[in-house]
């Protein structure tokens, strides 16, 4: 018999939320409230009790100020001068998820439960 390390008792529920005009750090501060569970009277930060989270209309994120031209990711090669910058505005155009779940990804807590918390994010 396989054994799972998800707690049977936890009642995880889908929480829905549209991203229409919607700035994406206050966005992405709202779905890590309900993936850590914070809204649960029985939220423990060293378990995992958080629900589901189902995020639609990704494509009309809003973004403040210059952002879309100023804001870039970085990647390295971990070659010598292999530093990579994309800039916001073809990330969004490509995966606009992307940009979000990346967001939440950095909100959540750095521990073991913050793998497991991010497989939860469903974007539509």
């Amino acid at each position: 018999m396989k054994t799972t390390n998800q707690n049977p008792k936890i009642a995880r529920k889908t929480q829905q939320i549209d991203a229409t005009d919607k700035a994406v750090g206050r966005l992405a501060s709202q779905i890590v409230f309900f993936l850590r569970g914070k809204n649960k009277t029985s939220f423990t930060p060293r378990l995992d009790v958080g629900d589901f989270v189902i995020v639609s209309n990704i494509n009309k994120l809003r973004f403040s100020g210059k952002k879309m031209e100023q804001k870039l990711y970085y990647r390295h090669s971990h070659y010598p001068g292999g530093i990579k910058r994309i800039p916001l505005k073809k990330v969004f155009a490509e995966k606009p998820e992307q940009v979000l779940k990346k967001a939440v990804y950095k909100m959540l807590p750095k521990n073991k439960l913050r793998n497991s918390m991010i497989k939860r994010l469903i974007i539509k």
